[in-house]
């Protein structure tokens, strides 16, 4: 009875963890939807705002190294709930701001309190879920940073209209304030409710950071992340910008297209974790069901690179949805490898290196080179770049990580 209690309640637990991720990216978009107000109303330039952006990623990037260690630390329960407690603060402290290094500060602060979302949910998975559902229970939570992109117009806009651009900062802080208390009410320890999981008895000290960096794939699950994290930053920061220069897109074509690429990505995205998990039903090993999925998923990209040769601009949003598709089923399986491959006192850890080279990746590949490579070279050769860095970071993760 207990156990089949457990059984039922990790999907409570999984409901939070998606109400997290969720309600994280809903405040890091709420800025692009007000800068143009906000620019108005501080005077801010479009230098100003790339410095408030690029103290975000910055410490986002930066911030998993250590976000990933005191999730470990702390535990999942109060590690979350910090995290959580903290970036929702900095979510509202942008409504008080009046210059725009108030904005990049807070900005700032939110980058580094957010980097302790993915290492704290995969943690949670890992300790509430059986091998068999993580890819899948991580695609779920991880399908919200897709909703929040799809919902984002209808919720921030009204919001906006009603009270001001300082208000809508405060909202969204307070909503996450009341997930706080959420946290706190729903949020257990596997161990409280007799889970089917075996408690884990591994030595903390035997997984520091160091010890860590000793094992093979720790590097593969850090290659895979910088080679294909900026696919997805990519098609997130210059879709708009691609269909509106290259696509003639209006602004009611991109209002309808981007969302359909964000719908149709994280239908995808569900059928990349599922699939590991059906595969092991059938009999399959755990490392041959997750390194098949990864293989299928980073085929998918090279195909989804010839959206810049179509001829139909509306077959090329759907390319770019399969690219954003197969890279959030990715996504999934690429994160249950740490749960794979290091027990759970450790998870956080390696999900926070993970995330710091993803991280990196970004900053390097999806947000300068493409800037230059646009500029001089056009769309057709940076297209190309992302559709081969999956099978790149594939060849990687399967030398790097052996039969597990």
């Amino acid at each position: 009875m207990q156990n089949e209690y457990a059984n039922n309640y990790r999907w409570v637990i999984l409901l939070l963890l998606f109400a997290a991720t969720t309600i994280n990216y809903f405040d890091r978009i709420v800025l692009s939807f007000l800068i143009p107000e906000i620019k108005k109303d501080l005077n801010l330039d479009d230098i100003d705002y790339s410095h408030i952006l690029s103290a975000f990623q910055f410490l986002y990037t930066f911030g998993f190294l250590i976000a990933g260690r005191v999730i470990d630390w702390l535990g999942t329960r109060i590690g979350y709930l910090l995290s959580i407690l903290a970036w929702s603060i900095a979510a509202g402290m942008h409504g008080i701001c009046n210059a725009a290094f108030c904005l990049a500060t807070w900005r700032g602060v939110l980058g580094l309190t957010q980097s302790g979302n993915f290492p704290a949910a995969v943690k949670g998975v890992a300790e509430w879920f059986h091998v068999k559902d993580r890819a899948f229970a991580t695609s779920m939570f991880n399908s919200g940073s897709t909703i929040s992109s799809i919902l984002g117009p209808m919720i921030i806009t009204p919001i906006f209209l009603l009270t001001g651009w300082r208000m809508t900062f405060f909202v969204f802080g307070a909503l996450g304030i009341l997930l706080v208390l959420l946290w706190l009410i729903l949020y257990k320890q596997p161990s409280e409710n007799a889970a089917q999981l075996p408690l884990e008895t591994h030595d903390k000290n035997q997984y520091s950071w160091k010890a860590v960096l000793g094992f093979r794939a720790t590097y593969g699950i850090m290659i895979g992340k910088f080679l294909t994290d900026p696919v997805w930053w990519f098609y997130l920061f210059w879709m708009p910008n691609y269909l509106s220069s290259q696509r003639n897109f209006d602004l009611k074509a991109i209002t309808l297209a981007i969302p359909l690429i964000y719908i149709l990505a994280t239908l995808l995205g569900l059928v990349g974790g599922w699939l590991p998990g059906f595969l092991m039903r059938k009999g399959w090993e755990v490392s041959r069901a997750r390194k098949t999925t990864m293989f299928l998923c980073a085929a998918c990209l090279p195909v989804s690179a010839t959206a810049v040769l179509a001829h139909n601009p509306w077959v090329a949003v759907l390319l770019v949805s399969l690219a954003c598709g197969a890279h959030c089923g990715w996504s999934a399986n690429i994160f249950t490898l740490s749960s794979d491959c290091f027990p759970s006192c450790a998870v956080g850890s390696v999900t926070g290196m993970a995330g710091f080279a993803g991280g990196l990746g970004g900053l390097l590949i999806a947000t300068l080179a493409p800037g230059y490579i646009v500029t001089y070279f056009g769309y057709f050769p940076i297209f190309i770049i992302m559709g081969i860095l999956h099978p790149l970071a594939y060849i990687a993760v399967h030398f790097l990580i052996k039969k597990y």
